[in-house]
């Protein structure tokens, strides 16, 4: 009789124990992470590659991409293939600690916390300084409210990019897959800009990273949802739910990114919050729509609440999706 553990993808305990890791540990700066190591092979590639004229940057910039993310998915597979080689438990706790690298919920939280925590005492200038290491905008002359919305917003976007999109990518494929996908991020991340630079050389990296979280993103909207409801019901903090999903598929394709939108609308309809509005790069002012409708006034209390909806949505993401799996594997 084949026993009901059989049914299990084999990566999902591991990717359960690196989640307690991640929660735990998070990222220690004084560790080796494989994003960093992803980070210096696309800046060599990239002082090396992005040079002459339009076609032959975009030819350039498709073969970056392609080297980079297949690269970091066959040194991790075949890493992890030698040690499990040597021992079994060798390949077993080296997964498990690639698949936590690929995860930020303690370091999400963190950041959302340190952001917090001089705002509520009336220290902008060190709230400021806390947006600032997570965010591109300028921070110097924010007030509260504008503080306030950076840090909701990173905690919307970032669950799908440091939390959900990773755990999809852990369960279909392991810590390889998982590291691919965060290699497609890093290099949204690093070469992905509509400037002179990187237009076209950047245009392969930043293609890839809308298809491999278009998924991600609005599964991540209907446990965002889900998340609102129940803490609702739990009388933790009156959330607006209710025609949450309408607003969230009106608005969010009103936002320059495909996949970033969706998690931002769904947290500003939750919150009653408005997000969005007007961002200041390098003293370059860049207008965006606004997602979702001032009910409440944007405070401290309201990034709080989004690491409280960020928990509830990335535990109720991994539970349907493990479930997901074994029913799939029941069939």
């Amino acid at each position: 009789m084949t026993a009901f553990s059989d049914y299990l993808p084999a990566s999902l305990i591991m990717v359960a124990v690196a989640i307690v890791v991640d929660l735990i540990i998070g990222d220690p700066r004084s560790w080796p992470h494989p994003v960093v190591i992803i980070g210096r092979g696309i800046s060599v590639l990239d002082a090396r590659w992005n040079q002459g004229g339009d076609k032959c940057r975009r030819r350039s910039g498709f073969l970056l991409t392609v080297t980079i993310v297949s690269g970091t998915f066959f040194v991790a597979w075949l890493a992890l293939a030698l040690l499990t080689a040597l021992h079994p438990w060798l390949g077993i706790v080296a997964e498990i600690g690639l698949l936590a690298t690929t995860l930020a919920i303690k370091g999400l939280a963190d950041a959302g916390r340190a952001i917090a925590k001089p705002l509520a005492q009336g220290d902008l200038p060190a709230a400021r300084r806390a947006l600032a290491m997570v965010v591109g905008r300028d921070t110097e002359q924010l007030d509260e409210a504008e503080i306030t919305r950076g840090g909701v917003e990173t905690i919307a976007e970032n669950t799908v990019d440091g939390i959900t999109a990773p755990l999809l990518f852990a369960l279909i494929g392991g810590a390889p897959l998982a590291l691919a996908y965060k290699a497609i991020n890093t290099l949204d991340s690093m070469v992905g800009y509509r400037n002179q630079r990187y237009a076209d050389f950047g245009y392969a990296s930043a293609k890839l990273d809308d298809v491999a979280n278009w998924l991600p993103a609005r599964l991540t909207v209907l446990c965002l949802w889900l998340a609102g409801l129940l803490l609702s019901l739990a009388g933790s903090r009156p959330l607006h739910w209710q025609g949450a999903l309408h607003a969230t598929c009106r608005d969010a394709p009103l936002h320059p990114s495909p996949n970033a939108g969706w998690p931002e609308a769904m947290m500003a309809r939750l919150l009653g919050v408005q997000l969005g509005g007007t961002n200041v790069y390098q003293g370059i002012a860049s207008n965006r729509a606004t997602l979702g409708e001032p009910l409440e006034t944007l405070q401290v209390a309201h990034i709080n609440a989004s690491i409280r909806l960020m928990h509830t949505t990335w535990l109720l993401f991994a539970v349907i999706a493990a479930l997901g799996f074994i029913v799939w594997g029941l069939l």
